[in-house]
């Protein structure tokens, strides 16, 4: 009974993850982004502050050229191009 109960527990939890691998990853909102990377709170991201992409594109994406990223700007910033699957 106790290795039944197991292996329908492992199938369930099995097929629970293969839909969430198939399902495709959404960006992170500006919001999102804000609050995982804004370190200090203050609301908006310094160069040190970004990193991946938003790191390289710092000064494209920093429209206003105050060394700061808002959430304005993050909403505003062109989406980073999706790698191809091999």
């Amino acid at each position: 009974m106790l290795s039944t109960l197991l292996l329908v527990f492992g199938i369930l939890t099995s097929n629970a993850q293969s839909r969430e691998k198939g399902q495709p990853k959404t960006p992170p909102t500006a919001t999102e982004t804000l609050k995982k990377m804004d370190a200090n709170e203050d609301g908006k991201l310094s160069k040190d502050e970004v990193k991946g992409p938003l790191k390289d594109d710092f000064t494209k994406i920093d429209s206003d050229e105050d060394g700061f990223i808002s959430k304005k700007e993050l909403e505003k910033a062109p989406k980073p191009k999706r790698r191809e699957r091999k």
